[in-house]
C-alpha cells in the first residue's frame, strides 16, 4: 500500500472539488479548496519527497474556454517532475504520446475507452498500441445506482452500462499497467471510504490499483489497508492539509513508512 499524490486542475487552478458536483455546463463545480500555488509547485513538492505514481487530472473538457489554461498548468507540472506523475483528462490515441513526451509516466483514460456506455475495444487497442500497456492507466471511476457500482465517464457525469466487477478488472488488466478508481459518490466529501469498493479491489489485487474518494482520517487509511489487503494504493485530496484539510502531510508520509 502506497500513498499516491494528486493534483486536480479545474479552470486553470489547482483545486479539490466535490466530485459529483462537476458539470461541463458553465465549467461548474463545488470547490472545497482553491490553491494559490500552481500545479508545478505541487509537483516539485511531491518530487522532493520521492513520491511517484501520483496523478494529475485535468477537469475541464477540451471544449471549455478554460481548457488551455488547465492544460498549461498540467504541462508545467509534468515539466517539474519528469517521469514521476500520471496525467488524465481528455486523453486519446491522438494526443497520448504528446503527454508522455512532456514528462508523464503514464496516461490515464476513461471516456475514450468507454464510448456510448460500453467498452470500445478498438479505441483501447489504438491507445495501447501508441503508448504501450506499460504507460497506460485505465480509470474505472464509479458511482452507485440500484445497488451496483457503474463506471462513469465524461468527468463522472455519464453512467455507462459497465459495472465495476472482478470480471471487468480481469478483462481489462491485460491492456494496461494499472487501474485508478475514484469512488465518485464520496469524492471530495472527506466522510469515509466506499468500503465495498475497497474490499473488491483488495480481494482482486492482480495489478496495481489506486483508490480515491472519501478518505477523511487515519482510521480510514487503516480500514483501507485492511480491506485492501495491502494491495490497494490510495490518494488523499480534500482531507489533506495541503488542500485545507485536517490530515497532516508529514503524518501521512509517516503512516506509509510504518
Amino acid at each position: 500500500m502506497r500513498f499516491r499524490p494528486c493534483i486536480d486542475i479545474h479552470n486553470g487552478k489547482v483545486k479539490q472539488i466535490v466530485g459529483g458536483s462537476l458539470k461541463d455546463s458553465g465549467d461548474y463545480a463545488v470547490d472545497n479548496f482553491v490553491s494559490e500555488k500552481d500545479a508545478a509547485w505541487f509537483a516539485g513538492f511531491y518530487e522532493k519527497d520521492g513520491l511517484k505514481g501520483g496523478h494529475i487530472i485535468m477537469l475541464n473538457p477540451v471544449t471549455s474556454p478554460w481548457f488551455e489554461a488547465t492544460r498549461a498548468q498540467a504541462l508545467a507540472a509534468l515539466g517539474a517532475c519528469p517521469g514521476s506523475m500520471q496525467i488524465g483528462g481528455g486523453i486519446t490515441a491522438d494526443n497520448a504520446e504528446d503527454y508522455i513526451k512532456a514528462g508523464a509516466s503514464h496516461v490515464i483514460v476513461t471516456s475514450y475507452v468507454f464510448k456510448n456506455g460500453r467498452i470500445n475495444l478498438e479505441n483501447l487497442e489504438k491507445i495501447r498500441s501508441r503508448v504501450g500497456k506499460e504507460h497506460l492507466v485505465l480509470d474505472l471511476s464509479c458511482r452507485k445506482k440500484d445497488g451496483i457500482y457503474y463506471i462513469v465517464t465524461d468527468r463522472w457525469q455519464k453512467f455507462t452500462k459497465e459495472a465495476l466487477t472482478p470480471e471487468l478488472l480481469d478483462a481489462l488488466a491485460g491492456s494496461c499497467s494499472e487501474f485508478l478508481i475514484h469512488a465518485v459518490d464520496v469524492e471530495g466529501h472527506a466522510g469515509g471510504i466506499e468500503q465495498d469498493v475497497a474490499r473488491m479491489l483488495g480481494d482482486w489485487g492482480k495489478i496495481p490499483v489506486t483508490y480515491a474518494g472519501g478518505v477523511s482520517c487515519f482510521e480510514d487509511l487503516e480500514t483501507l489497508r485492511s480491506l485492501g489487503r495491502e494491495k490497494v494504493d490510495v490518494t488523499i485530496g480534500s482531507a489533506l492539509d495541503l488542500f485545507g484539510g485536517n490530515m497532516a502531510y508529514d503524518r501521512v508520509l509517516a503512516f506509509f513508512d510504518k
